[in-house]
């Protein structure tokens, strides 16, 4: 019985550190998860994106010690818009994701996916969901 129990105990862990991704989006680029916070987007490894209240629609304003911080999610070569997912070009020529024209970036606090530590950071960056 004890052994019957741990293993449904096992089982349930092994499935609860599994992301659950609800709709995929940019060719698998970005992702939708819920998360504790809600449905909110995600890269494609479940690590949640943001927006940035300082930026505007179609121009990124996170540069140098900022983009440390809160990495751009940049589009792979030949990457195409999608629906409301676009492409926004960065200063050096990349190109970064954006959701309905706003950039969209990662956070270097979340450590796990799911995580959503940085929503509210600064009262200007919050969780991008649809």
């Amino acid at each position: 019985m004890n052994k019957l129990i741990v293993s449904a105990l096992l089982a349930g862990l092994a499935t609860a550190t599994v992301p659950a991704f609800a709709e995929d989006y940019a060719s698998g680029a970005i992702k939708t998860m819920d998360t504790a916070k809600g449905e909110v987007l995600t890269d494609a490894k479940g690590m949640s994106l943001y927006t940035f209240d300082k930026d505007a629609a179609g121009v990124s304003n996170c540069y140098g010690d900022c983009a440390v911080k809160w990495p751009p999610v940049t589009a792979a070569a030949g990457a195409m818009a999608d629906d409301e997912f676009s492409l926004v070009t960065r200063k050096d020529g990349s190109q970064q994701w954006a959701f309905k024209g706003m950039p969209l970036y990662l956070w270097q606090g979340d450590k796990k996916p799911g995580d959503v530590s940085g929503d509210g950071v600064g009262g200007v960056w919050h969780l991008a969901k649809e």
